[in-house]
């Protein structure tokens, strides 16, 4: 079949009627007459007839032109067979590419659309860089040191019973193991900050995505960080936000979450997180809200601390109670999620009410007793070489002390009541110098239970339990008559020393035995006694009488007997001279009720201890052990307590009655009254308490005549009220104990006085004084003028003969041997038989006189004649 043009099937011809050519025909060919003709393309079935050309026209041969797709091998695509070559053909084909090229280049904005091959190639590119600079920034970026602040911790000290007594240190922070922290607590930091923590990776998108929801849906504002990213933060680096610290932050995280446990930065979470109120950890939030532990915290407690890691300042319904409803309703959230999480059940979550915290805040400043306290708890640990002072200021120590708070509380109520309520500094200038210290010890174990350091930490530094510059007085006496028995002293006329023993108590009697420069102290108020018992001399403090009794005993045994009960070997001024016997030693209050103590516990002396236990991180730390040790026998010790029990009974120390139960004691005043002194015990309690003179702006030692509107401070007046109203306080709700004591041979007989009496005992101005006390408070002499003759059942065993018919005389007083100290064959100086108030009747051979004693305290002595005052009780 013939081909038409364009490679179709040619026309059939049809009779009558033109044929008509297909469009686009291939090749046409014109004549003269501009006729155009379709040549033959074939034979077909039909019939036609072509024009013939002019006669002069050329004819050309024509041959059909076949279709582009059957051109002959080697002809160009599209160009009929045969048709001749033309060089414009190429540069039309150039041009005809070159304006399909401009069809497809972009304008407007299709040419910022990048194309698919641009998108692929600069992800490709994108992520290639994304995955060095990750690599790179792992491989560069280290775990760092922890940062200053998150270290520093605070000290702990608690009392007794756990509860806080202070902190110290710049960061109010104690580190807790996540054991110490409750469940609850736990789980209710989750749900406030990331619930997803144990499960999650070190960086959570999802975390930032839920945190955006969150704030903008009006569920509190959260952070996009994960807790672990948080603790990073709190941590590692800081708190500044650019950058350099987020991408830190990023790779420093990455790399903890593969080293560490999800339990480790939980852990570091908790204890750096701030929760306001100047508190850094959990730990020292859960104190500064609610006054517990972390592991005590609740689920409610927990929800609200949880909270404050959202706003800390802001959530604080006691500094912002305008805040409290956005408060209640975070809180809310947090147990919403515990519940969601399984952490809580409903009906837990339906019973939770809203935990207030409470409305004031534990000072963790050093004001008040606080400041004294811990400081004597630091030097305790110092010098027992548990923890050096450096080392301590390092922080994040637990320390439980053996204070006791209820007797802590007392004693500064004692303190109070008797001394600085009755101070009026505007009026008496005298009343600014004032300042107390003690110290109270249980003689069984060594504990100190409560401790008076001063007025105020902050207004006065020095802890007047603890320092050492003032001199202890006449509390330092019964130390002499311990080494006595002790040692089996006796008196420069061969006697033994015992508490009958009779001494001359002359004003100024120089002491005898000793070889180096005369010493003749004067007695207090220049009062001569005459001949006295040593249990006289001792309700009295007789200045004269110890001052022999000293250089009788040996004072280099003194002194070391001193230091077997309790007192430091370096103790300031305590020298082996007869003056060791009045006191010029400048002990601390801590030293002396540490001696005392040995006393109470029939000389057992152990060191005295301020420290329970101390842990640092959970972990705890070995205390010494106290090596309790007999430093004098029991018959010294309690022979000693027998002595003193007089002078509570009938001596200087009657205030001391007023705790209602049996005590010991010695009462003490300083020169020039810069210090009044009173030592005492029960068998439960040892207690020493002084009253010092200060200046407060020099810290000169001042003398406090008119102090509190009286002539005169000595130990009798308000050491001895402090210590009955403290210890009566203490001791409240337990059972009344009296002392179990074992008497050195002989403490029950009575020593014959000597042949040739004394005078009777006399002011500087040679005053009479009766019986009855008057100025002398009924200091009679204990001498015999007329002679005495041994003891009989039933009688006193002394007697009495009066010089002027009105005064009498004390015969010497014996000591009957019981338990209490008391006598019951001698008569004692104001009621010592049976601790009467008229000191029994007398008989002797000089007849039948009864002598009437006065057994008023000391507090009465107020004679200011003599302008120098002598240490004394």
């Amino acid at each position: 079949m013939a081909s038409g043009p364009g490679g179709g099937p040619a026309s059939a011809g049809r009779p009558g009627k033109p044929r008509t050519e297909a469009p686009h025909s291939a090749a046409r060919t014109t004549g003269p007459t501009g006729t155009t003709g379709t040549p033959a393309t074939g034979a077909g079935t039909g019939t036609g007839t072509n024009t013939p050309a002019p006669p002069d026209t050329p004819t050309a041969v024509l041959t059909p032109i076949p279709a582009p797709d059957e051109a002959p091998d080697g002809a160009p695509s599209g160009v009929p067979a045969g048709t001749p070559s033309d060089p414009s053909d190429g540069k039309a084909a150039k041009a005809e590419r070159s304006k399909k090229a401009k069809r497809h280049k972009r304008t407007g904005w299709r040419r910022i659309i990048p194309t698919w091959r641009m998108v692929l190639g600069s992800f490709l590119l994108g992520t290639l860089l994304l995955f060095g600079l990750f690599f790179l920034g792992y491989y560069l970026v280290p775990i760092p040191a922890a940062n200053e602040l998150a270290t520093k911790q605070s000290n702990v000290y608690l009392y007794a019973d756990g509860s806080q007594l202070a902190r110290d240190g710049t960061v109010n922070r104690e580190n807790v193991t996540l054991a110490q922290i409750s469940k609850e607590a736990q789980h209710a930091v989750l749900a406030a900050e990331d619930r997803d923590f144990y499960s999650e990776s070190a960086i959570d998108p999802k975390a930032m995505l839920r945190a955006a929801w969150n704030t903008a849906t009006g569920k509190g504002k959260q952070s996009g960080s994960t807790i672990t990213q948080q603790y990073v933060k709190n941590y590692y680096l800081g708190q500044e936000q650019t950058v350099t610290r987020k991408a830190k932050e990023f790779f420093i995280s990455i790399k903890l979450d593969r080293q560490v446990t999800k339990d480790h930065i939980l852990e570091g979470y908790l204890n750096t997180s701030f929760f306001g109120r100047s508190a850094y950890g959990i730990q020292a939030a859960a104190q500064a809200y609610y006054g517990v532990d972390a592991d005590e915290l609740t689920a409610a407690q927990g929800a609200y601390l949880a909270s404050l890691l959202n706003a800390p300042s802001s959530y604080d319904v006691i500094a912002h109670p305008e805040n409290k409803k956005a408060a209640v309703a975070r809180w809310n959230y947090v147990l919403d999620g515990m519940v969601k999480e399984g952490w809580l059940t409903e009906s837990e979550r339906a019973k939770a009410e809203f935990p207030t915290p409470k409305q004031t805040v534990t000072s963790t400043g050093m004001s008040g007793q606080r400041g004294y306290l811990v400081e004597a708890v630091k030097q305790y640990l110092d010098e027992s070489g548990v923890i050096d002072e450096e080392t301590l200021r390092q922080g994040g120590y637990r320390i439980t002390t053996t204070l006791q708070k209820s007797k802590q509380n007392a004693f500064i109520k004692a303190v109070d009541d008797k001394v600085m309520d009755q101070l009026d500094k505007k009026n008496r200038k005298v009343d600014n110098y004032v300042r107390v210290g003690g110290v109270s010890i249980d003689p069984k174990t060594g504990k100190v239970l409560a401790m008076y350091g001063g007025i105020d930490f902050t207004k006065q530094y020095y802890n007047n339990a603890t320092r050492r510059d003032y001199q202890v007085g006449s509390t330092f006496k019964p130390f002499v008559f311990t080494s006595a028995v002790q040692h089996d002293s006796a008196t420069q006329s061969g006697f033994p020393i015992t508490p009958n023993t009779i001494y001359d108590g002359t004003n100024r009697r120089p002491v005898q035995g000793w070889s180096g420069a005369a010493y003749a102290p004067e007695n207090e108020d220049q009062v001569s006694y005459g001949d006295v018992t040593v249990r006289q001399a001792t309700d009295k403090s007789v200045n004269s009488v110890y001052a022999q009794m000293a250089v009788d005993v040996g004072p280099q045994r003194v002194e070391q007997t001193a230091i077997d009960l309790g007192l430091p070997k370096d103790t300031p001024d305590m020298e082996p001279y007869p003056s060791i016997a009045l006191g010029t030693a400048t002990a601390s209050v801590l030293d002396m009720a540490e001696a005392y103590a040995t006393l109470a516990n029939h000389g057992k002396h152990g060191t005295y201890t301020l420290v329970a236990k101390i842990t640092k991180d959970g972990e705890e730390i070995n205390l010494p052990k106290q090596n309790v040790e007999q430093a004098v026998t029991r018959e010294a010790a309690d022979t000693t307590t027998s002595v003193l029990r007089s002078v509570v009974q009938s001596g200087t120390a009657t205030e001391a009655l007023a705790a209602g139960r049996p005590a010991a004691g010695k009462t003490g005043t300083a020169e020039e009254d810069q210090a009044a002194w009173f030592a005492g015990y029960t068998p439960d309690l040892a207690t020493v308490v002084s009253v010092m003179g200060q200046d407060p702006k020099t810290g000169a030692h001042k003398s406090l005549y008119g102090a509190m509107g009286l002539p005169r401070i000595n130990g009798g007046g308000a050491p001895a009220q402090i210590w009955a109203q403290f210890t009566k306080d203490a001791l409240k709700n337990k059972p009344v104990k009296d002392f179990d004591l074992e008497l050195q041979e002989g403490a029950d007989v009575i020593q014959v006085p000597p042949s040739q009496p004394a005078d009777e005992p006399s002011t500087p101005d040679d005053q009479e004084t009766d019986g009855s006390g008057g100025d002398t408070d009924g200091q009679t002499g204990g001498q015999d003028t007329g002679g005495s003759t041994p003891s009989t059942p039933g009688t006193d065993g002394g007697t009495t003969t009066g010089t002027d018919g009105g005064a009498t005389s004390t015969p010497p007083a014996t000591n009957g041997g019981t338990d209490d100290g008391g006598t019951t064959d001698g008569g004692d100086i104001g009621g010592g038989n049976g601790g009467t108030d008229d000191g029994g009747t007398t008989q002797g051979a000089g007849g039948n006189t009864a002598g009437t004693l006065s057994s008023t305290s000391s507090t009465s002595y107020t004679s200011s004649t003599s302008s120098t005052r002598r240490s004394s009780g």
